[in-house]
C-alpha cells in the first residue's frame, strides 16, 4: 500500500506536471507535425527562467512575468526555426538538442548576477502563493504541502485546458493540416499550403506549451536550476509521448503518469527488497543505494519491449510515428 501511495504521489507531483506539460508540447511537434524537436528542455528552461529572473531581479509583476516567458518561449522557436524548418527533419533535432545545451550552459555560467549559477534562482513564488485559496491551518494533505496543492490544482486544470484546446485545434482545418505536413509534406506543399508556415506555428505553440511546463515545475520547486534542464529532460519527456503515444491529446498525460508511477513503484519495490536483515536481492547484487539507479535500468526494459512490440504506445497508431522522410 505504501508503495502505491507513493507511485501516485510522484504521479501527480508538481514536478511530474512539467513533463507532463513538456511532453504535450512534443506531441505537437513530433506526433501531430513531425518535427523532431531534441531541445525541448530549451523551451521549459527559458519559460522557467524568464518568469523567475523576471520576478526575482526586476521586480515584475507576476502575470507579466508569465508573458515574458511566454515571450522568451516564441523567440526561441524563431531563432530554432528560420534557419532549419526549410531543411529535412534531422537538422532541426540536431539544432534544438545543440540550442538547449547551450541554454543551459549560459544559465550555469553567465551572468551570474541574475542566474546565479548552479545555485539557481529562488525568492520569485510570493504573490503566486499569497493567490493559494487553501486554509492556512492546512498544513498538508495526502503528504502533499499546502503549496504544492496550489501548484498541482493551477497545474492540472492548465494541462485540462489545454488538452481541450489542442482536441478543438487538431480538428480544425489547421489541424489537418499539420498531419497531412507529417503524412507527406510535398502533397501538402502542391496544394498551396505555407508548409514552412504551418511548421513555425506548429514548433512556436509546442514550445509555449512546454514554457507553461517550466512555469509549473519552477513554481512547485520554488526555485529554478540550471541542471534540471539537461538532455535527460526531453528524451524523458519523448519517452513518456511515446509510452502514452503519439499523435493522441491524452498520449502524453497517460504516459507521463505511468512512467513516474512505475518509477517510483519499483524504486520502493527494489528498496524494499534490498533492505532488512534478510534482504531478498543479497547485497552483492545491488544495495539500497543502488536501486535508484536500478529502477531506471527496470524501466529502461520494460520500454525497450514495448518499443519491439508496440511501438506506437498504449493509445497510439502505428502511422503515427512515421515520418515523412522527404
Amino acid at each position: 500500500m505504501e508503495i502505491l501511495q507513493g507511485a501516485f504521489h510522484d504521479a501527480i507531483s508538481p514536478f511530474a506536471l512539467s513533463y507532463v506539460l513538456a511532453a504535450i508540447g512534443l506531441n505537437i511537434h513530433f506526433g501531430y507535425t513531425g518535427l523532431l524537436n531534441f531541445g525541448q528542455a530549451g523551451f521549459v528552461a527559458v519559460g522557467a527562467y524568464a518568469m523567475a529572473v523576471g520576478i526575482a531581479s526586476f521586480d515584475i509583476p507576476f502575470v507579466l512575468a508569465l508573458l515574458l516567458g511566454i515571450l522568451a518561449a516564441v523567440i526561441l522557436a524563431l531563432i530554432l526555426g528560420i534557419p532549419t524548418l526549410k531543411l529535412r527533419g534531422d537538422y532541426l533535432a540536431i539544432v534544438t538538442l545543440a540550442a538547449a545545451e547551450v541554454l543551459r550552459l549560459i544559465f550555469s555560467t553567465s551572468f551570474k548576477d541574475y542566474f546565479h549559477a548552479r545555485d539557481g534562482v529562488s525568492g520569485f513564488t510570493a504573490t503566486f502563493r499569497s493567490l493559494n485559496p487553501y486554509p492556512d491551518t492546512m498544513t498538508s494533505f495526502a503528504t502533499f504541502s499546502r503549496n504544492d496543492l496550489w501548484v498541482m490544482t493551477v497545474g492540472w486544470i492548465l494541462v485540462a485546458l489545454v488538452c481541450v484546446y489542442l482536441w478543438l485545434l487538431m480538428r480544425s482545418p489547421w489541424g489537418r493540416v499539420l498531419r497531412s505536413i507529417r503524412e507527406d509534406e510535398e502533397a501538402v506543399r502542391s496544394l498551396g499550403k505555407n508548409v514552412y508556415w504551418y511548421k513555425m506555428q506548429a514548433l512556436i505553440l509546442g514550445g509555449v506549451i512546454g514554457a507553461f511546463g517550466g512555469f509549473i515545475g519552477a513554481l512547485g520547486l520554488a526555485s529554478v536550476q540550471p541542471d534540471s534542464f539537461n538532455a535527460d529532460f526531453t528524451f524523458i519527456a519523448f519517452t513518456m509521448l511515446i509510452l502514452g503515444g503519439a499523435a493522441r491529446i491524452l498520449g502524453p498525460v497517460v504516459g507521463a503518469v505511468l512512467f513516474w508511477g512505475a518509477l517510483s513503484a519499483i524504486g520502493s519495490l527494489l528498496v524494499q527488497l534490498a533492505s532488512g536483515d534478510n534482504p531478498i536481492i543479497p547485497p552483492s547484487m545491488m544495495s539500497t543505494d543502488q536501486a535508484s539507479n536500478v529502477r531506471f535500468m527496470v524501466v529502461g526494459l520494460v520500454l525497450m519491449l514495448l518499443m519491439i512490440y508496440r511501438p506506437q504506445g498504449l493509445f497510439g497508431d502505428r502511422k503515427e510515428i512515421a515520418l515523412d522522410a522527404r
